[in-house]
């Protein structure tokens, strides 16, 4: 029997750690890969990606410009969106950060108001918090979208020196004051005339990105889209 089972090692590992959806938490069937065929299939996507005037769009009207602003999934309460993103966050799930990534990469391919893109820049976590951590979910995306868009990623040049506290339970005005001053760029002159797309994890009342969008265009000329994963949607 011992001798059975040590021929097939990889089963003997998945009868005792098996690998679980990161939607569901159900153990994944051979073959799966970071979500299991029934969860993959049913990602709630927002199809946001070639619509003007979209919803993630409109949050951001009349408090910094943007070129663009789309969200990829649509993220609500006790949903597969947030077991996936309390898992990467929390169960160092980065293979399923570059997974999401990658799948939407593909979306954002042809977009349109993207195509003069030329520098991805993830959302900075302050270094505490990233050493407490260990990774920043938001470059991981960031990797997984540039595996199809193939651009620059600038990951050091915009930096959150200011420690904040949670923007869990704040009021949106909470929020904006609890990350204003949060961002800085280090080298402004990088980014003259450039086209940069933000990457972040969950958009929810666009505080964190319009603070970062802000202390940009506060020192450069250049373009800024914006790019989330999921969308709390209102």
């Amino acid at each position: 029997m011992l001798s059975k089972l040590l021929e097939y090692p990889n089963d003997v590992i998945r009868l005792f750690y098996p690998r679980l959806c990161g939607g569901c938490e159900m153990a994944l069937n051979k073959g799966e890969q970071h979500l299991c065929v029934h969860c993959r299939l049913d990602l709630p996507f927002t199809t946001f990606e070639n619509m003007r005037g979209n919803p993630v769009e409109k949050i951001f009207y009349g408090r910094v410009p943007l070129e663009f602003a789309t969200s990829f999934l649509s993220f609500s309460k006790s949903s597969k969106v947030q077991n996936m993103m309390h898992a990467i966050k929390y169960q160092e799930r980065k293979e399923l950060a570059l997974f999401l990534g990658r799948l939407f990469g593909q979306r954002l391919q042809n977009n349109p108001y993207l195509q003069s893109v030329t520098t991805l820049m993830p959302v900075p976590l302050h270094p505490q918090k990233q050493q407490l951590r260990g990774f920043n979910q938001s470059e991981l995306f960031a990797e997984g979208i540039n595996e199809t868009l193939q651009l620059e990623i600038s990951k050091d040049n915009l930096i959150r020196p200011l420690q904040t506290s949670s923007q869990t339970k704040k009021t949106r005005i909470e929020r904006w004051e609890n990350v204003e001053h949060a961002f800085e760029i280090k080298h402004p002159k990088i980014l003259q005339n450039k086209h940069i797309l933000l990457i972040d994890d969950v958009l929810t009342t666009g505080a964190t990105l319009e603070a970062c969008a802000q202390s940009i265009l506060d020192k450069v000329d250049c373009k800024i889209s914006v790019a989330t994963i999921a969308f709390a949607m209102h």
